[in-house]
């Protein structure tokens, strides 16, 4: 409330001191080019609204970046994209998926292989039998393995989603509890040590785990910063044990403002920064290579600069950053996990902001551009998504629907065609 007020404030402040004048020169073409530059914003009332938070801004101490430092992990294309291969029921829509991505430009491919779909009927066994004919579980993840050396890209290797057997309460009464971490790290560093030693030499970027600061990636139960620092030193000490050349992503922390780890699902939520902090205190250093966040606009554009703790946007893993450096990690990257603007219908709830199809496929490069132009100490930022197997999600009118570069059946979206030509022109600089 008081920051709301003071924001306020601080237009009124402005709208009167520059009074009738000023307005009209903040209507001028130059200066709603820069309003947009720096607020990330389109509409000129937002455009105002935003330059009072960039005078906010200027109240905050720095943020110690140390964008010097000699940072691992960033020499390397940025361009990712999120895919759900492991939905695709046909091994050449499979193929066809990747095959697209490449196309597009992008080097690497972040994707789960789910827990629940190797280990599915208990520890050690890595058959499938949900349908006959029984199969190796493996089996759909040889394929895209093979699929993404076949056009060149790299993976981004997700391990996460623990079947049922790996906690006492099973899939539990509530479904979320799908998510929940397992009651022995040492079954999940066990499943880690499986999937690296299959795929050494092949694969080399994994993330252990996803979202653990948020509802429902932690299951039901309180958020804990120490006992997901517990399951990621369990999981990074026998992937290095199993290939000592693997380079370890943390769990990406999703961005969020809110202070209840305790509460009733689905509000046990822990603000990213917090929990971050509180990894290192427990000592998760030496246990991750890159920092992983989430890095959505929500409701502002890719050149929004400003900078406040409880407001998120693009610019918001400086914050992340900042922390970083104050613990001793400068030489680490942050590889964003997940990015984009939410291209809902108008029928569809706004959960994630709202943007045109038009604005999210000039949004998107223009992230880009602004990642490799200012911020060195990030590596990959990964589009949130390729596409999904089914359009379930569209008959559910579910927002996380309109993320996507290509429909179900492959039909390329305006963000698809930009994103392409962006990298056509990136990959063919000097």
């Amino acid at each position: 409330m008081r920051a709301a007020l003071r924001q306020l404030l601080l237009l009124w402040l402005t709208l009167l001191l520059l009074g009738g004048v000023g307005v009209s020169v903040l209507q001028l073409a130059p200066v709603r080019t820069w309003l947009w530059l720096n607020t990330g914003e389109e509409e000129w009332l937002a455009q105002v609204k935003g330059l009072t938070d960039l005078l906010s801004d200027r109240m905050r101490p720095p943020l110690e970046l140390a964008a010097e430092a000699r940072i691992q992990h960033v020499d390397v294309s940025p361009l990712g994209v999120n895919t759900f291969l492991e939905q695709e029921v046909e091994p050449t829509k499979q193929l066809l998926a990747v095959q697209m991505a490449a196309d597009a430009g992008f080097h690497w491919l972040r994707q789960e292989f789910p827990w629940e779909d190797l280990e599915i009927h208990g520890k050690g066994d890595f058959e499938d039998r949900r349908h006959q004919p029984y199969r190796s579980a493996w089996e759909k993840y040889d394929q895209i393995v093979a699929a993404a050396e076949a056009s060149q890209v790299e993976l981004i290797v997700r391990l996460s989603n623990p079947p049922g057997w790996t906690r006492a309460q099973g899939e539990g009464e509530n479904a979320v509890d799908t998510f929940a971490p397992p009651d022995r790290v040492e079954d999940f560093a066990d499943y880690v040590q499986a999937v690296v030693s299959r795929y050494k030499g092949r694969i080399r970027y994994y993330q252990l785990w996803n979202e653990p600061n948020i509802y429902p990636e932690w299951g039901s139960a309180p958020i804990d910063p120490e006992g997901y620092v517990k399951l990621l030193a369990a999981g990074a000490t026998a992937a290095r044990a199993a290939d000592p050349g693997v380079v370890i992503l943390a769990g990406a922390l999703a961005s969020t403002i809110n202070l209840q780890p305790a509460a009733p699902p689905p509000g046990n939520s822990l603000n990213d920064l917090l929990f971050l902090q509180r990894m290192y205190d427990a000592g998760a250093a030496p246990y991750f290579d890159i920092m992983a966040m989430q890095g959505y606009g929500l409701y502002s554009g890719p050149t929004d600069r400003r900078m406040h703790p409880r407001v998120i946007n693009i610019s918001r893993h400086q914050f992340v950053r900042d922390l970083m450096v104050k613990n001793g990690d400068a030489h680490k990257p942050i590889w964003i996990a997940e990015m984009n603007w939410n291209a809902a219908p108008a029928d569809v709830e706004p959960r994630y902001g709202r943007v045109t199809l038009d604005q999210q496929a000039r949004y998107l490069p223009l992230a880009y551009a602004r990642l490799r132009a200012e911020w060195p100490w990030v590596g990959v930022a990964n589009v949130w998504y390729l596409k999904r197997a089914t359009d379930l999600w569209e008959q559910n009118r579910q927002p996380e629907a309109y993320f996507r570069l290509l429909a179900p059946d492959f039909t390329p979206q305006p963000a698809y065609t930009t994103l392409r030509a962006f990298a056509q022109r990136w990959n063919e600089r000097p």
